[in-house]
């Protein structure tokens, strides 16, 4: 089992960054992607991006491309968040998750929250003024 651990979140004002962290600890490599979803009270959990692990390819919701950015440094088993020009919208408790099966992260796909297998417990982000 992969154990994921989020950090990085804060309060920070509308047009403001933050770079989200997800710590991975076990046994990684039978892992192919890191998604990053969010939550916000009383709305279902989206998925916000995805990285495939091997060849970093990504995908982004239509909300946050040309804003967010991800990445990973698999050497630290890390995958990083970068949000910029943050909006009120954008709050919501930041999740990781990770995903055992292939193709589950591609240009045209992304796998939903559903059928992801390891989660971290969760980052706060609030964007406010």
């Amino acid at each position: 089992q992969l154990q994921l651990v989020e950090s990085g979140g804060g309060l920070v004002q509308p047009g403001g960054s933050l770079r989200l962290s997800c710590a991975a600890s076990g046994v990684t490599s039978n892992y192919y992607a890191i998604g990053w979803f969010r939550q916000a009270p009383g709305k279902e959990r989206e998925g916000v991006s995805c990285i495939k692990l091997s060849d970093a390819s990504s995908n982004y919701a239509e909300s946050v491309k040309g804003r967010f950015t991800v990445s990973r440094d698999n050497a630290k088993n890390m995958v990083y968040l970068q949000m910029n020009s943050l909006k009120p919208d954008d709050s919501a408790i930041y999740y990781c998750a990770a995903d055992r099966k292939p193709f589950g992260c591609m240009r045209t796909y992304f796998r939903p929250a559903s059928e992801y297998d390891s989660w971290g417990q969760g980052t706060q982000v609030t964007v406010s003024s």
